[in-house]
């Protein structure tokens, strides 16, 4: 079992990437993954100190990824990635 920092986590870190998209840092689409990023990482919607299996964070994790894989900007950056070698930054 893992215990999780839950919604309360997600915040802190989805708000420390709305400021780096703010200040230029990151493009929208970066905030987007960060976003579910922090969702996956923080354990989902949960309360802070839950605990959670491992089998839950792969799966939110897996949810996170397809969501991505449907996003045209993600489609993009991997095209890109395998046709040229290096990142897209869109």
């Amino acid at each position: 079992m893992i215990r999780v920092a839950g919604r309360e986590g997600a915040a802190i870190m989805k708000l420390g990437a709305r400021q780096m998209m703010l200040a230029k840092a990151i493009s929208e689409h970066d905030h987007l993954i960060a976003s579910k990023l922090a969702y996956v990482l923080a354990g989902g919607d949960v309360r802070a100190g839950t605990l959670v299996s491992e089998q839950y964070m792969l799966d939110l994790e897996r949810e996170a990824f397809l969501s991505l894989c449907g996003e045209p900007k993600t489609q993009a950056r991997m095209e890109h990635m395998l046709m040229k070698g290096k990142p897209l930054r869109n």
